[in-house]
């Protein structure tokens, strides 16, 4: 097989003005302007890289938004390496110095055009301009499957009581630690136990309780599920506005809500694995993004 570098990185951006800034790193190395990014560590979650690497080299804590497209190309030695890109607003605290000064050795905000043309790379640059076509961001919502709980026929009680085995314990700590970064300010769980444990790693990181809502789980007569995935949109919807919330739900549920919301006659391509999620990105009331994490 042919070798692959995974990296992760971002398109840092905040407010400036009547528009906005994007941040550049220069790697005296190769002498280059680029987008701050680097290779995951291990297992390294992707977003989790992305976050890092971009403190490391910016000093910026960064809040990511949505994904954007993939950057993959060839190394010297025929080494492939992909990048995994997020959208991420400059957080509100005070900015560091970058970690390592033989990595990066200077951070510069420029307005977008200005750091179109400063960039060393077209794959740098295509994503800054996709950026700019994007609507202003206002809303998150984490939509997360519940972790690994067994098999069902293998399960002697109650399914709800069904609970995570060792396999969902450990996709429940590595999707909070990914949901983490987007600070969600309310949980909400479907009904299950197997539901409310995925979230509880998230809980304990956040210092927030779980709050259960029957609207995002399956029902127990599977012809209303159409019935149901309506009843899931319709709560969404209502906490868009709110405070950001992560949302932990169930297989047969997750893919209809998300095709009905956006707006896609077939669900298939939203199916999502236990443990997995999506980030759903609002500017207003339009869903913008449906980002996988």
């Amino acid at each position: 097989m042919e070798p692959i570098v995974r990296a992760a990185g971002g398109v840092l951006w905040r407010p400036a003005g009547d528009g906005i800034e994007i941040c550049l790193v220069h790697r005296p190395y190769l002498k280059d302007w680029s987008l701050p990014k680097g290779k995951l560590d291990g297992s390294e979650h992707s977003l989790v890289a992305a976050v890092r690497e971009v403190w490391e080299e910016t000093g910026v804590r960064a809040e990511p938004q949505l994904r954007l497209p993939e950057v993959a190309y060839t190394m010297p030695g025929g080494v492939r390496k992909t990048v995994d890109f997020w959208l991420m607003r400059a957080g509100d605290g005070p900015a560091a110095s970058p970690q390592d000064p033989t990595e990066v050795d200077t951070v510069l905000w420029l307005a977008p055009r200005e750091a179109v043309a400063r960039l060393s790379y077209p794959d740098d640059r295509r994503l800054v301009e996709h950026v700019l076509t994007l609507p202003p961001v206002t809303g998150l919502t984490l939509l997360i499957r519940h972790a690994h709980a067994g098999r069902r026929k293998d399960f002697a009680g109650n399914d709800a009581l069904r609970p995570v085995d060792d396999r969902g314990r450990a996709e429940a700590e590595t999707v909070s630690a990914a949901a983490a970064l987007f600070a969600p300010r309310q949980l909400v769980s479907a009904t299950p136990l197997r539901c409310r444990q995925t979230l509880e790693p998230l809980a304990t990181r956040l210092g927030l309780p779980i709050v259960t809502d029957a609207a995002f789980a399956e029902p127990a007569d599977l012809d209303e599920i159409p019935a149901r995935v309506k009843a899931a949109a319709a709560r969404l919807v209502e906490m868009r506005d709110g405070r950001r919330t992560a949302i932990c739900s169930q297989g047969k549920v997750i893919p209809g809500l998300l095709a009905l919301l956006a707006g896609a006659d077939d669900p298939t391509p939203y199916k999502t694995p236990k443990g997995d999620g999506w980030v759903l990105t609002w500017s207003g009331d339009r869903l913008v993004a449906l980002s996988r994490i």
